[in-house]
């Protein structure tokens, strides 16, 4: 079996020989030399693409995004939005209610009252679930709504609030537009929740009373969301006690009611419902609704003239609605080969048509796949790594790949080296030009052997013969990310007050674009926070005008002739 996948209507117009894996020492003289003989009409080819490049004073420009950031909640994160006082007033007031609550700091049954657990009770006894009553009567109804139950360590440990919310927050339901939300502050529901007593009914007939038609693996679903959730096991999570795993369903029912009642009361106190749901309707249509216009409109917009554009974290909606545009017509569109279905996040890569006119030619994602260090556990998923060959306009080869790091960059290192790995091991491979646009999640401050660190990851793409449209080494300072949790979410012990904003938040050097030491030269790079090809340092984002959480890195290339 051939380990290229064909892209549709394209071809690749060289040959390409099987792959040889084996371990690659060095580096680069490895990467740049070779650990085969390129293929001599290939290599010549090439050169002369870079000289008639370079004769011509065509200049590469790439551009880098991250475009994913806030999904249901609208809350979630702290945003810029100076436009209206009201947002920093009632985050901060809710910071406050939840960090010094006073005499707010009433008990749970005061807020989810005596009636609402009885009709629950039927509910739930109803459709055969166990009772839970004695941990309401002994427990919860009479733990204070912060110190008790928002504050709780363990509730958040056992995930009896934050698991009925992950599968109930947002529903994506078959033949609709849009999901389907539970009422709660935390998504984007948008009925009235101006009081308890509306909420309550609303939440009732939500999870109990609406059927839900969903995709679930190669079937459909019909079901009401209380049949969609899930027992919380033991040997996940631990300090949930055997009894409390017995009734977890029931458990994680009662918990995410008194929380969303909570939200709903907490709201209600710091604000008034005319100001607070008009802010959150103005925000959800924004950050939400039109996050993907607004991002599609920034490339069309703003970053046309970019020659190769690497996206990370695309939904399967948004490349749609991307070919549907103009930019459908200016750009190839590629996607992985195989995407990912459950998380909805795949890197992608935009070439120019009038840079790349023959399109994209092979899919080369499984080989730099298989060519990872044996017996080494590599955190990747579905999605993660995009890696195409196509041949430009002066006829020269490149490999072009786009990649979405973990969380931590652990996984940054070895993507990149089994990149290098598999164009080394191929004679066709290694006279293509790289250029690599990534989410590498490194840090400035990493946590040793549990993040990756800037400055470690510079030396390594440096020893492939590789730098960066950043230089060979990083500004640790140089950031691309800015954003922190705020009090309005499932996962409190991940707020971030308002002072600390910058320090404990997510302000790190993240967003890169890797190309040959030899093959190409800076003549510029920007990053942009803003949509406007400026980025304003200091400032938390995404805003309602620029919808996601990385800013966008761009750099224009001068050709090296060789």
């Amino acid at each position: 079996m051939l380990p290229y996948h064909f892209l549709p209507n394209v071809y690749l117009s060289y040959p390409l020989s099987y792959f040889s894996y084996f371990t690659i020492e060095g580096g680069a003289g490895k990467f740049l030399g070779g650990s085969v003989a390129p293929d001599p009409t290939l290599s010549a080819a090439a050169n002369d693409g870079m000289s008639n490049m370079a004769k011509s004073k065509r200049q590469l420009q790439v551009s880098t995004w991250n475009i994913a950031a806030i999904n249901n909640n609208p809350f979630e994160y702290w945003i810029t939005y100076d436009e209206n006082p009201d947002y920093e007033k009632i985050m901060t007031s809710i910071e406050d209610f939840l960090e010094s609550p006073g005499d707010k700091d009433v008990s749970v049954s005061e807020v989810f009252t005596e009636e609402m657990f009885s009709e629950l009770e039927k509910r739930m006894d109803g459709v055969g679930w166990d009772n839970v009553r004695s941990y309401w009567d002994s427990d919860f109804k009479n733990r204070k709504i912060v110190s008790g139950f928002m504050k709780d360590p363990l509730l958040g440990s056992k995930r009896l609030a934050s698991m009925p919310d992950r599968i109930t927050n947002t529903i994506n339901v078959v033949g609709a537009d849009e999901p389907v939300c539970r009422p709660t502050v935390i998504n984007m529901y948008d009925g009235d929740l101006s009081n308890l007593q509306l909420w309550w009914k609303a939440w009732e007939n939500f999870m109990f009373d609406t059927p839900l038609t969903i995709q679930v693996k190669d079937s459909t679903v019909t079901d009401p969301p209380y049949k969609m959730l899930q027992p919380i096991k033991k040997s996940k999570y631990p300090d949930i006690t055997e009894e409390e795993e017995k009734v977890s369903l029931p458990l994680q029912t009662m918990c995410g009611a008194i929380f969303d009642a909570i939200l709903v009361h907490m709201m209600n106190t710091v604000s008034t419902p005319e100001v607070w749901q008009a802010l959150k309707k103005t925000m959800v249509e924004n950050l939400n609704k039109q996050k993907v216009p607004h991002t599609l409109d920034i490339l069309q917009n703003v970053y046309k003239t970019s020659d190769i554009v690497a996206l990370q974290e695309v939904s399967a909606s948004f490349i749609e609605q991307a070919r549907k545009r103009s930019l459908g017509q200016d750009y190839w569109i590629v996607s992985p080969g195989e995407m990912d279905a459950v998380r909805d996040q795949n890197s992608v890569i935009f070439l120019k048509k009038d840079t790349f006119p023959a399109g994209p030619s092979a899919e080369i994602t499984a080989l730099v796949e298989n060519s990872f260090e044996e017996g080494v556990d590599v955190p990747v998923a579905k999605g993660d790594i995009l890696a195409i060959t196509a041949t430009d306009r002066d006829g020269i080869p490149m490999v072009v790949a786009s990649f979405h790091g973990d969380t931590n960059g652990l996984a940054t290192k070895p993507v990149l080296g089994a990149l290098v790995k598999a164009m080394s091991s191929d004679s066709a491979l290694i006279t293509h030009k790289l250029v690599f646009g990534l989410d590498a999640n490194t840090y400035e401050k990493a946590k040793p052997g549990k993040q990756q660190d800037v400055l470690e990851w510079g030396e390594h793409y440096v020893s492939y013969d590789l730098t960066s449209c950043w230089g060979d080494v990083p500004n640790p300072s140089n950031y691309t990310t800015f954003n922190s949790r705020t009090y309005l979410q499932t996962q409190l012990n991940k707020a971030c007050k308002k002072s600390d904003k910058r320090a404990n938040g997510d302000v790190n050097p993240k967003d890169f674009i890797l190309f040959g030491k030899k093959d190409f030269k800076v003549v510029q790079t920007w990053k942009d926070n803003t949509g406007e090809k400026k980025y304003i340092e200091d400032m938390a984002f995404p805003t309602l005008s620029f919808p996601s959480d990385h800013g966008i890195s761009t750099t224009i290339l001068d050709p090296i002739a060789p």
